[in-house]
This record gives structure tokens, C-alpha cells and sequence, in this order.
């Protein structure tokens, strides 16, 4: 806890709606991930999320978060290892098969198997094999916090970004 919230201190309400707020946050540009893990009975899991961030590098720290009712999040919360697999600009059609509702995500996907399990994806600009350190409740969502035990990244590979409910694929400076 904050030592403003531990000395009684409170934010202010918020003066806009959450339409507002998801289209503000949606100004920020991001790119785009399929986090992937097994179950302790082994099944697949993966999902599409863009609250992807670096939080340090020794040790090497990474987060993403996940709605607290994801139909995926006992499976993160109670996993020992996940990978977070950054896509390429070709895989949109990936991202919006991981974000789909009632398919089967993984037909005809592509993956090795990572050093702890957790599913590899094909043709991803960087991967990040990851040990589930640490996790914090924080309003709707669990923050979920990854050590990071291997890495990889393709320095010919473009990213396929995420700004204003839209996909691009191109970068231009």
C-alpha cells in the first residue's frame, strides 16, 4: 500500500465515464501479445493482451494484467510458468483468434514447447519464457508480475501495434 493510502488519503472520484477512460487509454499506442501457459492438468491456455510492460532488468522483470474474471485466470494464478509471446505484423489474425470467445484458440496454431511448458509461438517478433513471481489485486484486474528465465527476439521482425481499437502494422517515423 501507498503511504498516502496507509496515512487514510483517497484519490478523487473521477469526473468521466469509463467510455472515456478506455478511449484515453486507447491513445496509447502498444504493441500486441498472446500470453500462453498449461494447466496443471496440461491443457493450453493463451489470451490476447496489450498491458504489456518492462518493470526491471536485474533482476529481469516483466508485467501484464488480466481480468479478475477471466475464464483463463485460475490457470495463470495458480501456474508456475507462462510465456508472453510478442506478435509480428502478420499475426493479427492471431490476436483476434486469442481474443475470440468460445473457439478453439489453439486449431491449426503453430508453438514449440518452452523449457517450463508454456507454449512458444511460431513467427513472434520475441518471447519471454517467464516464472510467475508475484501477483497484486488491484481493482478489476490481477497484475500479474514474470521473472524472466529466457528470452528471444528476430531484429528483422516489425510488431504489430495496437492504438484506437485499431491494429497496424506499419511504423513510419
Amino acid at each position: 500500500m501507498s503511504p498516502a493510502r496507509s496515512a487514510g488519503h483517497s484519490a478523487r472520484p473521477p469526473d468521466f465515464s469509463p467510455r472515456e477512460f478506455r478511449a484515453a487509454l486507447g491513445m496509447f499506442a502498444t504493441g500486441v501479445t498472446i500470453v500462453t501457459a498449461r494447466t496443471t492438468q496440461g491443457e493450453l491456455v493463451g489470451l490476447t493482451a496489450n498491458s504489456f510492460n518492462s518493470v526491471s532488468l536485474d533482476p529481469p522483470l516483466v508485467l501484464w494484467s488480466l481480468s479478475r474474471l477471466a475464464g483463463s485466470m485460475s490457470a495463470f494464478a495458480n501456474g508456475l510458468h507462462y510465456a508472453i509471446n510478442v506478435l509480428a505484423a502478420d499475426q493479427q489474425a492471431l490476436a483476434e483468434r486469442f481474443a475470440a470467445r468460445d473457439i478453439d484458440r489453439w486449431a491449426g496454431v503453430t508453438f514449440t514447447e518452452g523449457v517450463s511448458g508454456a507454449p512458444l509461438l511460431d513467427g513472434c517478433v520475441a518471447t519471454f519464457e517467464c516464472f510467475n513471481r508475484s501477483q497484486y489485486a488491484e481493482g478489476d484486474h490481477v497484475i500479474f508480475v514474470g521473472e524472466v528465465e529466457r528470452c528471444r527476439h528476430r531484429d528483422d521482425g516489425s510488431p504489430l501495434l495496437f492504438h484506437g481499437g485499431r491494429f497496424y502494422t506499419e511504423h513510419p517515423l
